[in-house]
């Protein structure tokens, strides 16, 4: 392990789910190429959920940018976050590229996350982690890094 290498040597932000109120419904990242990192992390935030609100979070697949031929990434979801212990709460699902059906041409993933019930306040990143090349490629909504 390296002790002088900064972090956004190690770690570069894929795609946000800028924080915000999301109705009960659905919300995807953008589809970002896993072929640049070993390892990919989604980490989800919830604020205040709405009454008898639910949370399901799980990182999906695709042959392409545009989500083509999606598919989940077999044990890559949260258990169901719940009202009753999940306000302001904070989950990760953690996987490497070799987790993903690369046999059957699958190259990209994004977050999928599921409010049920009522709208509730959440946020979420996917994270490249040990980048196979350097310097690590950030998401266009990145604007500053300072260090």
């Amino acid at each position: 392990m390296t002790t002088n290498s900064k972090f956004t040597e190690k770690f570069a932000t894929l795609a946000v789910l800028s924080p915000a109120s999301v109705a009960a419904s659905t919300v995807l990242t953008a589809w970002v190429p896993v072929s640049d990192y070993h390892s990919i992390v989604a980490l989800i935030d919830t604020g205040v959920l709405g009454a008898s609100a639910t949370v399901d979070a799980k990182l999906r697949q695709a042959t392409d940018v545009s989500g083509t031929a999606a598919k989940d990434v077999t044990g890559k979801a949260l258990v169901q976050i719940v009202k009753a212990t999940g306000d302001g709460k904070q989950a990760s699902i953690e996987m490497r590229s070799d987790d993903m059906d690369t046999n059957g041409g699958f190259t990209h993933v994004a977050l999928s996350v599921t409010v049920g019930t009522a709208a509730s306040l959440l946020g979420a990143r996917l994270i490249g982690a040990n980048p196979r090349f350097m310097p690590p490629a950030n998401a266009a909504s990145v604007v500053q890094i300072v260090g």
